[in-house]
């Protein structure tokens, strides 16, 4: 797919600021993957790469939402991010907005590759980069889940944050879509009800920074074999969030579980009802952009959880 002119030309202007002289983009190579945006691996006359992504007719605010989400994860220096060169444009035809990234070359996975994900993630959950203040949830900007909006007004409750951010507005959304009639909806409004009690305060470690959107898709290893996070939906949250969108479609990678709890302990109550809780956003999320395929695994999501509690 041709990178369209006006993005080369703006990514032009980016490169040569940062590096002090005239930089031309010399040829482009399409990047297979992403199920949003188009991309490509840019190459300038240099032999510099790097990777960049467009859209004409998304969100407006999506690229700079991404960009400060990868900024916040690069921060800890806890696992790979890669940097943020640039971004801009207003996702119209004749100005699509754009997202250009340092190009991290995939590779296979060492030995260990598994524990240091694990280690790495833990350590990303334990930092106290970024905002807003540790003792909030939430985060100082929304942002996107797919294409979806993602509020993140901050909150002190988690039981509040997870309730009326994530869980209602889906559900709401679910049903304006024609979702979750009779006895299925109202074992979710059960559930909505019952958060308080279901996530009392006491319930985790307190607000963690979250990759946020963390299935097997956003990361992968790099050139030497190490872990790699890209395409975030940042916020601060329980940790355990992450660790259950990692499960919802696979496994954790090997070793990841003995990385992850040398450094950040996971509550018993995660494997007993907590990860079906925080699968259900995510779930959710699929029934509205994908269709009712998911409304099974939603309630029966729903139902452990209510069954345990």
């Amino acid at each position: 797919m041709t990178v369209p002119p006006s993005v080369v030309s703006s990514v032009e202007s980016v490169l040569e600021e940062r590096a002090g002289r005239p930089v031309r983009v010399r040829r482009s190579a399409s990047v297979g993957g992403g199920c949003i945006n188009p991309s490509a691996r840019v190459e300038t006359e240099k032999g510099e790469a790097f990777f960049l992504k467009w859209n004409h007719s998304t969100d407006p605010e999506m690229f700079q939402a991404e960009s400060d989400g990868l900024r916040a994860l690069y921060a800890p220096g806890a696992l790979r991010v890669p940097e943020v060169i640039g971004w801009g444009g207003e996702s119209t035809s004749e100005n699509p907005g754009w997202l250009l990234l340092e190009f991290v070359p995939r590779g296979a996975p060492v030995g260990g590759y598994g524990h240091l994900m694990g280690e790495g993630l833990a350590r990303l959950h334990s930092s106290a980069a970024g905002t807003p203040p540790t003792s909030s949830f939430g985060w100082h900007r929304d942002n996107f889940i797919g294409s979806l909006p993602q509020a993140n007004r901050t909150t002190r409750q988690w039981s509040e944050f997870w309730r009326d951010l994530r869980i209602e507005p889906q559900f709401r959304l679910s049903r304006e879509l024609g979702y979750f009639e009779g006895k299925g909806g109202e074992d979710i409004e059960i559930l909505l009800d019952r958060m308080e009690a279901i996530l009392p305060p006491e319930a985790g470690h307190g607000p963690a920074l979250l990759h946020g959107d963390l299935w097997s898709g956003n990361y992968f290893p790099d050139a030497s074999g190490a872990p790699v996070l890209i395409d975030p939906a940042v916020y601060r949250g329980e940790g355990e969030v992450d660790l259950a969108m990692m499960e919802l479609f696979g496994s954790f990678p090997a070793g990841f579980l003995d990385g992850y709890q040398g450094v950040r302990p996971i509550p018993s109550e995660y494997e007993a009802y907590r990860r079906d809780l925080y699968q259900l956003y995510y779930l959710l999320v699929h029934v509205n952009l994908f269709g009712g395929g998911y409304v099974g695994g939603s309630l029966s999501a729903v139902r452990r959880v209510l069954s345990v509690t």
